[in-house]
């Protein structure tokens, strides 16, 4: 499925997408605030395509008229159990492109399709100190719920920062 935006077309990921990929995801102040490594070579960004990226669920984020990927953005059952299994949305964006408001218009998206759908509450969280992470959560309108810990990609737990956002009070 494919997302427009006024700036951003939302699409699925592509095999094609690994050199864009692994010359955003290598940088090593993109990764790891996210639970996740920086890529090591094309060859590792393709298979991050494989085996994570490339599912109904997860959209590269490009600028208009670009269709190159700058980002990634999905929706996922939580993994806390105080998130009752509903959905969590977790975000990327190369930092190139940090603070123009693009992840908060791919977030807005989402929740809009979610909701529309039927979702009663969708979350999203961040770990402490990431305060860019924090800034697009409280744009979007998110409330906090709790802090606990979440296991990153790298198998490390981590404090983790946890919001939530009900149907009701999403403003289109």
């Amino acid at each position: 499925m494919r997302i427009e935006t006024e700036r951003l077309v939302l699409r699925p990921w592509r095999e094609d997408d690994a050199a864009a990929l692994y010359r955003f995801a290598s940088d090593p102040e993109v990764g790891p605030s996210a639970g996740w490594a920086p890529h090591r070579d094309e060859a590792d960004s393709l298979n991050v395509l494989r085996t994570i990226l490339m599912n109904e669920r997860t959209w590269v984020i490009t600028v208009k008229p670009s269709d190159e990927g700058v980002g990634s953005i999905g929706i996922f059952p939580g993994q806390d159990p105080r998130q009752n299994g509903e959905y969590e949305i977790g975000y990327w964006i190369a930092k190139p492109f940090w603070g123009r408001g693009y992840v908060p218009e791919a977030v807005r998206a989402l929740l809009s399709l979610y909701f529309a759908f039927g979702a009663g509450r969708i979350w999203c969280s961040h770990f402490p100190g990431n305060d860019k992470s924090r800034r697009v959560i409280e744009k979007c309108g998110f409330s906090y719920r709790f802090t606990g810990s979440w296991t990153t990609e790298t198998g490390e737990p981590r404090e983790t920062v946890y919001y939530a956002m009900e149907a009701e009070e999403f403003d289109d």
